[in-house]
C-alpha cells in the first residue's frame, strides 16, 4: 500500500504489516482513504479527531447555507388602520431577514365585485416596503383571492450575517455592562412595559 504521513508527507509504499507497526508506534489509526487506487493509499491519522472535525465543517456549512422560505402574510380587502400597520410589520420583518412573502387579499361576498380594492391596497403595500422588497409577481386573480409576491431586495445569507453579527454585538455589550438592567440597556422596553403595569392597576 502507499502510505502517507500524519502529516500529509509520502512515505512511500510498505507492507500492511510495516504500516500497522508505524501506526501503532505514533499511536495513531491507520485509515483507508483510496480504496480504489492501485495501490491502495492509506494514512495514518487520529480518526476520532478527524470524524469530529468533518462533522464540525458540516454543521458550519449547514448553518452559512441560505434556504428560499415564502411566508404568507392574509389581508382584507377593507382592513382597520392599525391592522394593516400591524401585517405591514410582520412583511417588514420578513424582508428584512430575506424571506419572500406572498400577500394574500381575501374578498367575501359581495367584496368579490370590487377587485380594484384589493389591487389598490397591494400596490399601497408594495409602495410602504419599496426600501425592502419588490414586487416579484405582479397582483393577479386566484378565485376569491388576489396574491401578489414580495421578493426581498438583501439576500437571504446578507440577511443571516448581519443578524450573527448583531447578536454578537449584543452579547459584547451586555458582558462589557453587567450591572446594567434589561430596562436600562432597552429604553424602548422600559416604555413598553408601563402601559401594561398601568392597566393592571386601573
Amino acid at each position: 500500500m502507499r502510505l502517507v504521513g500524519p502529516s500529509g508527507e509520502q512515505v512511500g509504499i510498505v507492507p500492511l504489516a510495516k504500516a500497522l507497526e508505524l501506526a501503532q508506534e505514533y499511536d495513531l489509526d491507520l485509515v483507508e482513504v483510496a480504496a480504489n487506487a492501485r495501490p491502495p493509499v492509506c494514512k495514518l491519522m487520529d480518526y476520532g479527531k478527524f470524524k469530529y472535525e468533518s462533522a464540525m465543517k458540516a454543521r458550519e456549512a449547514r448553518k452559512n447555507q441560505a434556504h428560499t422560505v415564502i411566508k404568507e402574510m392574509k389581508l382584507r380587502p377593507k382592513i382597520d388602520p392599525h391592522d394593516y400597520d400591524t401585517k405591514k410589520g410582520h412583511v417588514v420583518r420578513f424582508l428584512k431577514q430575506g424571506d419572500k412573502v406572498k400577500i394574500t387579499i381575501m374578498f367575501r361576498g359581495r367584496e368579490q365585485s370590487r377587485p380594484e380594492l384589493g389591487y389598490r391596497l397591494l400596490q399601497r403595500l408594495a409602495e410602504d416596503v419599496a426600501d425592502l422588497g419588490f414586487v416579484e409577481s405582479n397582483p393577479k386573480q386566484d378565485g376569491r383571492n388576489m396574491i401578489m409576491v414580495l421578493g426581498p431586495h438583501k439576500k437571504k445569507t446578507e440577511a443571516m450575517a448581519e443578524a450573527r453579527q448583531a447578536q454578537e454585538a449584543r452579547k459584547a455589550e451586555a458582558k462589557a455592562n453587567p450591572g446594567r438592567s434589561m430596562n436600562a440597556a432597552d429604553p424602548d422596553a422600559a416604555n413598553a412595559e408601563a402601559p401594561a403595569e398601568a392597566s393592571a392597576e386601573a
